[in-house]
């Protein structure tokens, strides 16, 4: 086989759907306003980790991805909390990667997996398939000899299809599931991917948490991909990954416009006489034209820390007369 083309239909349904989803991008605020964001940018992280993880059965909690981010211990599972380290870890490359190169793809696997299966960054090099909870068999992947082949032609395609990235990235994302060119993970890596491929569109795409409307519609997701090897064509699947995209976008756009409506007209002031280094108390204190501490630390301090918008050269000393501060 020298050309492999995934097999597809571009509908009325999907040209909506691509339509309705760039609208609604169109809605979003500006990058450079979200990135005045980062208490949202970072909780839309979790949401994305710990969403992606749990469709794959990982037990940790939202609140517990966080403290994991913040590198913090909690009670779970060892193999859990490496997961969950590992994914922070995959997504945060996601900007250095090329989302057309099948060796950042295995690249990413091999962060994503790294002491959870012998294979991590290697095509596998065993069968596969997905079983039911009485371990039938419900799809049985491509023998592994051919997985190098096909993941190769597979890459052309994406590489040189002109098909919209909304419905491209959800071509390769059934894909994926499809073939299981790995030995585990393929999955995540799979919401990974699309996530890289949709940000190489827009750079938006970095933050808005899909994973976590997948992982509300788990079923559904279950039933499209189903639905996709029955018909012979990922239709099924990436109607349901575009109807998802447009869910997850549009609750970004409340979300952002929500947190920066709350941004006081004080905080709004301190941000914009913050120096690209870091500042004390009575530096920023002077820019403002402030003379009580306290209402400083009230109205304008306090609020942009809780805010994520600032941070401390030394956190773990708040009150040290060398406390310096700067834009998160």
């Amino acid at each position: 086989m020298d050309k492999y083309v995934p097999p597809y239909e571009v509908t009325e349904e999907i040209l909506l759907l691509v339509s309705e989803i760039t609208e609604c991008l169109g809605g979003l605020v500006p990058l450079g306003e979200f990135e005045r964001l980062p208490r949202l940018r970072r909780v839309n992280r979790v949401l994305s980790v710990q969403s992606s993880l749990a469709i794959e059965r990982n037990s940790l909690s939202v609140e517990q991805a966080e403290l994991v981010l913040e590198g913090r211990k909690v009670l779970a599972p060892l193999e859990d909390v490496l997961a969950i380290q590992n994914a922070f870890a995959a997504y945060r490359l996601l900007p250095d990667l090329d989302p057309f190169s099948l060796d950042d793809l295995k690249k990413a696997h091999g962060v994503m997996m790294e002491g959870l299966v012998q294979e991590a960054g290697r095509l596998r090099t065993g069968p596969v398939g997905v079983f039911d909870g009485e371990g039938r068999p419900v799809h049985v992947a491509p023998p592994p000899a051919m997985v190098p082949s096909l993941m190769e032609q597979l890459f052309r395609w994406l590489r040189a299809s002109g098909l919209h990235m909304l419905v491209r990235s959800s071509v390769l994302h059934y894909e994926l599931e499809f073939l299981h060119p790995f030995q585990d993970g393929n999955g995540r890596m799979g919401r990974l991917w699309q996530t890289a491929l949709l940000a190489s569109w827009k750079p938006i795409f970095l933050w808005v948490p899909v994973e976590s409307i997948v992982h509300d519609r788990q079923e559904e997701y279950y039933q499209a991909i189903a639905r996709s090897n029955r018909d012979g064509k990922s239709n099924p699947f990436i109607l349901f990954m575009l109807s998802s995209i447009k869910e997850a976008v549009l609750g970004l756009e409340r979300d952002a416009r929500s947190h920066l409506a709350h941004l006081s007209r004080q905080v709004q002031a301190l941000l914009s006489v913050m120096e690209a280094y870091p500042m004390s108390a009575s530096e920023l204190m002077d820019k403002l034209g402030l003379k009580s501490r306290a209402t400083f630390l009230k109205n304008y301090l306090r609020p942009a820390l809780e805010a994520g918008l600032i941070s401390m050269t030394d956190p773990g000393s708040p009150r040290s007369p060398r406390q310096r501060y700067f834009k998160a």
